[in-house]
């Protein structure tokens, strides 16, 4: 369920700043939509932080990138623009979120940037920033940065100190040799039950890392659907069910055992049963989750708007289960604090500190596989073990004149009875379900989601907000 409140994203450009990056639409106006200059802008104030941050005059950074088609023309901006400041550049080329992630920890890098506006469409890019540890930036960091950015101050060096850059398109492999020499991935187990399985890469970067895990996981019988990495997004590139009707039926129609779907810059999983039935996005860390808790103990986390599923399988286990805001840079934040073994978001986002703390749908394939192998249950049967909750994920578009804290304020007094929590936005808990309301850091929208034991039952949830949210704005 969507609705829409304002005007389509396709007539206005969009440039949204936050702690992890910069993120817009391609084209149009400096400070409107993402344009070279403000590319420029910002990596060179990203530049001038990691100078402060680790006391070097001489960077080293690895840049890579999804397949969007604006990527090559973003990444020739953002390597020239680096090298002026006197960095010098591991240019990663066609990659993915996770990869770079890992490739700055690999290369003892000073930070790194990832172009890719991960889930958003076509028309969108952005730069995600990584630190020396490969994650992203924290809110102190990103508000530093942003001060710099503000400034408006750009110090490039002279021709004799101008940084280099280097080509290594290695690291996919890297990070899949780091993928299997993990303890509870079972290539042996994988190889013996001959599993067929269907992908949907949204002709992105995971088209390119996806069939070499599978082949080195030893399946053999893999259906590629939209694997090849040149940006022409064949649906919506979220990894939503109503995105995915035809993965479901290929998966149907060929008997596979399972499909997996990634979004184009591959941080996010979501699966698809024997029998194209969708296993839910919310589950796909629920079920690694329970796999990892069968062998290690410890602690759980996901963000507010994820699945009460996963307390309920932690505490089963007799772990504690935590939550964070929305972001992975605050669930990383939360798993380090309370020492979770395994942790992510209910967007199909799993986090598992052996490998490092990133999103991660690589890791997710080859630890959800081993499970599946060793259980030797269908991908349906698997799913049928765990509690059934339902979420209804609504959002609405803003104009930059709608008070989003005053909307929140007013619905937060409506529901002062309930258990509520503000510490992202809004979630009110109710005996039965939850409802949670926050901006999103990746869209100008507000994101409704609810969850409750019935579709109908969280659909009437996030209804009831939502009529409260028109009644507020006079609609």
């Amino acid at each position: 369920l969507y609705f829409t409140t304002f005007a389509s994203k396709s007539i206005f450009m969009t440039l949204i700043k936050s702690i992890s990056g910069i993120r817009g639409t391609i084209g149009g106006f400096p400070g409107k939509g993402l344009t070279p200059v403000d590319i420029v802008q910002f990596t060179a104030a990203f530049g001038i932080f990691l100078k402060k941050r680790s006391g070097r005059d001489r960077l080293k950074l690895v840049v890579g990138r999804d397949a969007r088609v604006s990527g090559e023309m973003v990444n020739h901006i953002v390597l020239g623009t680096l090298t002026a400041i006197g960095a010098d550049v591991i240019d990663a080329g066609l990659s993915t979120t996770p990869t770079i992630e890992m490739a700055v920890i690999f290369s003892k890098a000073d930070g790194g940037i990832i172009l890719t506006a991960s889930h958003n469409p076509s028309e969108w890019n952005a730069l995600k920033l990584l630190n020396e540890k490969g994650e992203f930036l924290s809110a102190e960091d990103g508000n530093e940065l942003q001060q710099i950015v503000d400034s408006g101050i750009m110090d490039f060096v002279s021709y004799n100190k101008i940084g280099v850059v280097e080509h290594d398109d290695s690291f996919i492999n890297r990070h899949i040799d780091e993928i299997l020499q993990l303890e509870l991935v079972d290539v042996d187990a994988i190889r013996k039950n001959n599993f067929k399985i269907a992908i949907d890469c949204v002709n992105s970067t995971g088209g390119i890392a996806i069939p070499v895990l599978l082949e080195r996981l030893g399946v053999r019988d893999v259906i590629r659907v939209y694997c090849e990495p040149n940006g022409n997004f064949p649906h919506n590139p979220e990894p939503l069910p109503e995105n995915l009707g035809e993965l479901s039926s290929i998966v149907r129609e060929n008997s596979a055992d399972l499909g997996f779907v990634v979004d184009p810059d591959v941080d996010r999983l979501a699966i698809v049963d024997e029998h194209g039935k969708m296993f839910g996005e919310e589950y796909t860390l629920v079920a690694v989750a329970d796999y990892i808790l069968q062998h290690e103990p410890g602690n759980t986390v996901s963000n507010l708007s994820s699945t009460r599923a996963l307390r309920d399988i932690t505490e089963a286990a007799g772990y504690a289960y935590h939550t964070s805001a929305v972001g992975e840079v605050h669930v990383v934040e939360k798993m380090k604090e309370v020492n979770a073994v395994i942790g992510g978001e209910g967007n199909g986002g799993v986090i598992y500190p052996k490998l490092h703390y990133g999103r991660d749908a690589l890791v997710g394939i080859s630890l959800f596989l081993s499970y599946l192998a060793k259980t030797e249950k269908t991908c349906s049967s698997l799913r049928k073990i765990y509690p059934d909750y339902y979420i209804s994920k609504n959002k609405i578009e803003l104009t930059p004149d709608v008070d989003l804290n005053a909307i929140l304020s007013v619905l937060g007094e409506s529901f002062k009875d309930y258990p509520v929590s503000t510490i992202d936005g809004l979630k009110i808990e109710f005996e039965d379900g939850w409802v949670h309301l926050r901006k999103s850091n990746t869209e100008p929208v507000i994101r409704i989601y609810s969850e409750a034991g019935t579709e109908k039952a969280a659909r009437a949830l996030a209804e009831e907000i939502m009529g409260q949210i028109k009644t507020i704005l006079n609609l």
